[in-house]
């Protein structure tokens, strides 16, 4: 095959309304089930963690799909399982929309570790405000009104 790509993407999207539903106890098997379908959609997966309002995605992308397409699929698939095993208690869905940024290569590492911070992190910074932070650093120019 001759077509050689380096699709990094940083995807992040919170449960509805950001309700702090992701819990401890049944995250593992949510995050099990995106290796899973990233893994069967050729995507390699280099870190994925969240906390109970978000997730965090960092992910190459088969040069074959969509990001919004995967997105949407990723969505949809662990709303199904979440309602269908009852994973977590008074789930609702996700959030509209997704924040998705691209990744230099250079970067992979120090965006491992922040991901692999994020229970830490969010000790101190709401999603929100990592959110916005996001979108800015990025050059994303967004409305408030939009950020559920």
């Amino acid at each position: 095959m001759s077509t050689y790509t380096s699709l990094l993407y940083h995807i992040v999207f919170s449960t509805y309304k950001r309700e702090k539903t992701i819990t401890q106890s049944n995250k593992k098997e949510l995050f099990a089930y995106i290796y899973g379908y990233l893994k069967n959609k050729n995507c390699h997966l280099y870190r994925l963690n969240g906390v109970e309002d978000h997730i965090h995605i960092f992910t190459h992308i088969h040069q074959s799909i969509s990001l919004a397409s995967l997105v949407k699929d990723i969505k949809l698939s662990t709303s199904t399982l979440i309602k269908d095993k009852l994973l977590f208690k008074n789930w609702n869905g996700w959030q509209e929309g997704y924040g998705a940024f691209t990744v230099n290569a250079n970067s992979k590492d120090k965006l491992i570790d922040y991901i692999i911070k994020q229970e830490e992190h969010h000790k101190h910074v709401s999603y929100l405000e990592e959110y916005k932070k996001l979108l800015n650093d990025h050059g994303v120019i967004f409305d408030e009104k939009y950020l559920l």
